[in-house]
């Protein structure tokens, strides 16, 4: 498909800058390189710049040119070229790589990057001056996609966000105020905005709507807004932006205005009309925006506030135009470009459904749908290099596939897509990228964890057809579906396997960065993947651990999680360059003494759940560890680690204060702890002063824990589970002004002193489960306590017979569970209080309990008439009481 050449200057501006890193890295590491190759190297790196500001440049001015297309296509393939040059020298200064029979010697990379550059040269000269001769102008059809809005009164489901906004804006206020209508490109926003404007305009002396787009800069936005008000000014300020603000200023001083800014992309352009606009008489101003980023850092007064808009949901529909909606998501721009296309075709089932399997290439530039493309790319275009390769990540994955945010993050830093900040971790900054993608509505959060934060991630489904065809055009990702085991045709950089059978060891798979297979078919795979940085084949139907794998000498990222293999090889300690070693939900229960070689880990999780299991402490299985663990210094995540191996005593106790060395450790995971060795644990946890998730289980339900010895604690700890008898509560527990979470089960605490007492004033506890974990008869909640906990978890409380909740406590509480306390009479006295309430969940409770509060004749049932949702639980099974 002809691809939009700002589109391909992306990728081949991505790429260069890219490999820009990596011969700044490169050249760093290898410090015994011949002069000769320092100064290619050199050479190579101040040209390749030269390129990237060319693309930098060229990309939003460029009218299409299929010439320069091409060029830049070339650019791309070079620059993988002469990074597959720097990643094969890599290979070469590894003596294992000698196993695979290929050397590349130091002559031949200096002729690679000679010629490489070469070619680089004679091309680019061509397009030195386009930036100075070609200027950017608007297509018609860009124009079309901006405007049509303005004129477009078709599309239903704005009833509600219609009503909130006319309120807003007919609300009766002194002050001026500003609402930012924030969501992603196609979601409507203009067309909801002019509805407003159109009801609004006329309750105001003075309004105007102005299309801000990316193009235009503050002095074009101000100039605008001065000739639609019809400013008088003389034409020596006209091109002044203090003298157009202070005139805009002065114009407006005594007048009632309502003004629209649609589509804007630029920061600096809003705070300079912000500064031009007078406040106070009731004023109103509203900002259409798909960069949520920007809406949130103007946030900074009370006076503005952000309307998030949400898909529409249409419904009624038959079952090839659910289809078809289904992929529109809500989307009123898909469901009416859609809808025309769909009205110039017979009203046949087959099709409707051939359009339904093809969106994809309609959505390219010659396609039907190409203007939807248009729309959806602009914010592709507007990312800055380092993201665009973030978001293009997502092209691996199935369409509605949800990401964990910790894998995405883990796998963006063994691309080495995340660049290195000062102060900063790898993890933090790639935290930081993936947040910016979703405020600029790019990436929608899929799952929300407990504290608020992003848990899983995903595209739109129409976004994900957009970067799929631009994955696939600059080879940036292979993406194979469905049928038969095929035959590539082309060398892919990325391989993504999704629902078949997959025989790789007879393919050209050399250049290869990353493999992923998504279905649960069979992978086979062969020695030819030399070059590959990310293994991910979770949930496979592997038994044994792929012997090749020890010969990916450059691989960061391994993940085998839920497969059924028993054991990793000795020969693992090959790996060097090992940043993520996943082997969740496998049986493997023993990492041998190889992996003290991997001293580039961060992220080592071996363990599973065993919900089969009967006692508590069988549903964490983790693994026996070398004792020389601690050696792993750049280890970020360890769980879950065996503290006891009863045979071996002594040495696991050595591993247990060796743990202070591991001072980079986020997440710590410790089984089967000993009681004598709770002060050595509480020894080496102080020393990790960044840890911020702390799990321990005891070595049965008959043994203490003993972590009363924790002198200083970790003070960014958010996260603590602590499953085991607690003979007394860890005092240093009521110092962890961070902590979110915490979770106590079996710790057989009594009633005095009450763990309540011990948690209710930590100011950021977001959650409270107590799982068999007190032995008292009464719990009490008082009035002032708990100011943030929106989770409460009481189960398996057997003596418990009464909770009591004062007023004022509890504010912010949404969802209370109950489950397993058979002396319960009552619910919690005082439960009418908690206005926030959303949700009781009752799990296995005595039948004259749920009798009380039944619909008809419960004598309980008044007090919790207020909860919107009401479930009880019977050995599984839901039972819904009232839904609102």
């Amino acid at each position: 498909m002809g691809m939009d050449p700002e589109i391909v200057g992306g990728i081949a501006g991505g790429a260069v800058s890219y490999l820009l890193l990596k011969l700044d890295a490169f050249a760093t590491r290898e410090l015994n390189l011949k002069e000769n190759i320092n100064r290619a190297l050199h050479k190579l790196g101040i040209e390749l710049q030269s390129i990237e500001a060319l693309l930098r440049d060229a990309a939003p001015k460029k009218d299409p040119d299929h010439q320069f297309t091409d060029w830049i296509q070339k650019v791309r393939d070079q620059a993988y070229a002469i990074e597959d040059v720097l990643d094969l020298f890599g290979l070469d200064q590894e003596t294992a790589w000698r196993r695979v029979k290929r050397r590349h010697s130091i002559k031949h990379l200096i002729k690679n990057i000679e010629e490489s550059l070469q070619k680089i040269q004679q091309t680019k000269k061509r397009y030195e001056d386009m930036t100075s001769t070609r200027i950017y102008s608007r297509s018609n059809t860009d124009l079309h996609l901006r405007v049509a809005p303005l004129f477009n009164d078709t599309v239903v489901g704005f009833e509600g966000p219609t009503d909130k906004l006319l309120s807003w804006a007919l609300g009766k206020k002194q002050r001026g105020e500003v609402m930012f209508v924030v969501g992603m490109a196609g979601l409507g926003k203009t067309t909801l905005v002019r509805r407003v404007f159109e009801k609004v305009k006329h309750h105001f002396n003075r309004h105007v709507w102005i299309i801000a787009s990316k193009s235009k800069t503050k002095l074009d936005i101000l100039t605008l807004l001065v000739e639609e008000f019809g400013c008088p000014i003389a034409q020596r300020a006209a091109t002044d932006v203090v003298a157009l603000m202070q005139k805009l200023r002065e114009f407006l001083v005594n007048q009632r205005y309502v003004i629209v800014l649609d589509d804007l992309w630029v920061k600096e352009v809003w705070e300079s009309v912000r500064l031009a606009l007078p406040d106070g008489n009731n004023n109103r101003i509203i900002i259409t925006t798909r960069r949520g980023d920007i809406a949130n850092s103007c946030r900074d007064a009370d006076s503005i506030d952000i309307h998030k808009l949400q898909p529409i949901c249409p419904s009624g529909l038959e079952e090839v135009s659910k289809s078809i909606l289904q992929k529109c998501e809500g989307l009123p721009l898909g469901i009416i470009e859609i809808g025309r296309l769909l009205s110039k075709k017979s009203p046949t089932k087959k099709e409707w459904k051939a359009l339904c399997d093809s969106l994809e290439s309609e959505l390219r530039s010659t396609g039907d749908l190409s203007d939807v493309m248009k729309v959806l790319s602009a914010s592709y275009n507007d990312l800055p290099y380092h993201l665009k390769y973030c978001f293009l990540y997502m092209s691996i994955f199935p369409e509605n596939y949800p990401v964990k945010r910790r894998r995405l993050v883990r796998l963006w830093i063994a691309e080495g897509f995340v660049i290195e900040k000062r102060g900063r971790t790898l993890e933090e900054v790639g935290e930081e990228y993936l947040r910016e993608l979703i405020d600029r509505n790019l990436i929608k959060a899929n799952e929300l964890d407990f504290d608020g934060l992003t848990k899983s991630v995903r595209v739109h489904s129409l976004m994900l057809m957009m970067i799929l065809s631009i994955s696939h055009e600059e080879k940036f990702c292979t993406v194979c579906t469905g049928g038969a085991p095929r035959k590539l045709t082309e060398k892919p950089r990325r391989l993504s396997i999704q629902e078949q059978d997959f025989e790789v060891s007879d393919q050209d798979l050399s250049g290869v960065r990353s493999f992923f297979s998504f279905g649960k078919g069979k992978i086979k795979i062969g020695s030819n993947f030399k070059l590959l940085k990310v293994l991910d084949i979770q949930g496979t139907s592997i038994e044994e651990f792929p012997s090749v794998i020890t010969d990916l000498l450059l691989l960061r990222y391994l993940s085998l999680r839920n497969t059924n293999i028993k054991s990793i090889p000795r020969s693992l300690s090959d790996l060097r360059y090992l940043e993520t070693l996943d082997l969740k939900q496998t049986l493997v229960t023993e990492v041998p003494k190889a992996v003290l070689q991997l001293q580039k880990l961060r992220h080592l999780l071996v363990y599973r759940y065993n919900m089969e299991g009967v006692r508590p402490f069988d549903i964490v299985q983790g693994f026996k560890a070398p004792k020389k663990i601690t050696a792993l210094n750049n280890l970020q995540t360890l769980s879950f680690v065996k503290a006891s191996v009863r045979s071996r005593l002594t040495r696991q106790l050595r591993m247990i204060q060796g743990l202070e060395n591991l001072t980079q450790l986020r997440k710590l995971g410790v089984v089967e702890l000993a009681k004598e060795d709770g002060a050595s644990l509480c020894h080496s946890i102080g020393k990790m002063p960044n840890l911020h998730s702390l799990s321990v289980t005891s070595l049965s339900m008959e043994v203490p824990l003993e972590l009363d010895a924790m002198t200083n604690p970790p003070a960014l700890l958010q996260r603590l589970y602590l499953i085991g008898p607690l003979q007394k509560f860890p005092r240093w527990i009521s110092s962890l002004h961070d902590l979110m979470r915490i979770r106590l089960k079996c710790s057989s605490l009594a009633e005095n002193p009450s763990p309540i007492l011990a948690l209710q004033n930590l100011p950021n506890l977001v959650e409270l489960q107590l799982l068999h974990a007190y032995t008292g008869t009464q719990l009490e909640f008082k009035s002032g306590k708990f100011l943030q906990l929106k989770i409460l978890d009481l189960q398996q409380l057997e003596q418990l017979s009464s909770i009591a909740m004062e007023e004022g406590t509890l504010p912010c509480l949404q969802k209370l569970i109950i489950g397993r306390c058979n002396k319960l009479e009552h619910v919690p006295r005082g439960i009418k209080k908690l206005i926030h309430l959303q949700m009781l969940a009752l799990y296995d409770m005595p039948a004259p309990f749920v009798t009380r509060l039944r619909k008809n004749g419960g004598r309980l049932r008044s007090f919790i008439r207020h909860i919107p949702c009401v479930h009880l639980y019977k050995h599984g099974q839901l039972e819904v009481f009232h839904d609102h």
